[in-house]
């Protein structure tokens, strides 16, 4: 038994089979925890071209999400729903009127289509043309009433950039719900088609045209 020999294992060579199999796993796992929303779409590479507007529009780092449902209290204080990620604020803007007030799943559900017809119509990423169409469609300028005792006219004011995306957020959904009330084409598809001409500055999208009429309003009134 003891003229046997036991085999001589290299250990150099184990160790560098080791080392090549890490960079393959280490790709895996980057790519596992990669946070895409939805499972398809990616917030890396997303950006807000509007410098003023960047702390307003949730979208990267810690504000990615899979899902645009995250249950938090947004409006337990004031100003937090600006943490709120932009995609999720769409879902609840199209919670508007009675019957829909609470359906949140429903919404889920149509702004992941939505986002489907937009892959499929522009070849982008749609998370990019929601945040471009945020920045198009909110009015920089308004009008307020100013004065008292019967004598009442209008003063032209600057918006503020958390007004400016709340108000972009509104005219988006509004004009969505308006083109399929009564209409063959689902609200997915009328909403895909508000956000594309909106991110393209195009004046087909409601909430351009409602947008400029704002805008010319409180430029007479200056």
């Amino acid at each position: 038994m003891s003229d046997i020999e036991e085999p001589i294992v290299d250990e150099t060579s184990v160790q560098e089979e080791q080392v090549e199999d890490e960079p393959e796993f280490a790709g895996v796992n980057q790519s596992a925890t990669e946070i895409k929303l939805f499972g398809k779409w990616s917030f890396a590479e997303i950006e807000v071209a509007d410098i003023s507007l960047a702390d307003y529009i949730a979208c990267k780092g810690d504000h990615a999400t899979y899902l645009p449902h995250t249950a938090g209290r947004y409006q337990m204080k004031r100003f937090r729903k600006a943490s709120c990620p932009i995609v999720e604020r769409l879902a609840c803007c199209l919670m508007k009127k009675g019957r829909n007030s609470g359906k949140k799943i429903m919404a889920t559900r149509i702004v992941q289509h939505t986002l489907e017809i937009i892959h499929l119509l522009t070849d982008q990423n749609p998370i990019q043309i929601v945040v471009d169409a945020v920045i198009n469609s909110g009015p920089r300028e308004d009008s307020t009433r100013v004065g008292g005792a019967g004598v009442v006219r209008r003063q032209a004011v600057d918006m503020s950039p958390f007004r400016r995306v709340n108000y972009a957020l509104y005219l988006l959904a509004t004009g969505a719900r308006e083109a399929s009330f009564r209409n063959l084409k689902t609200m997915a598809e009328c909403l895909a088609e508000e956000l594309i001409n909106a991110a393209r500055g195009s004046s087909n999208s409601y909430a351009i045209k409602k947008k400029d009429e704002i805008e010319r309003v409180s430029k007479s009134n200056r």
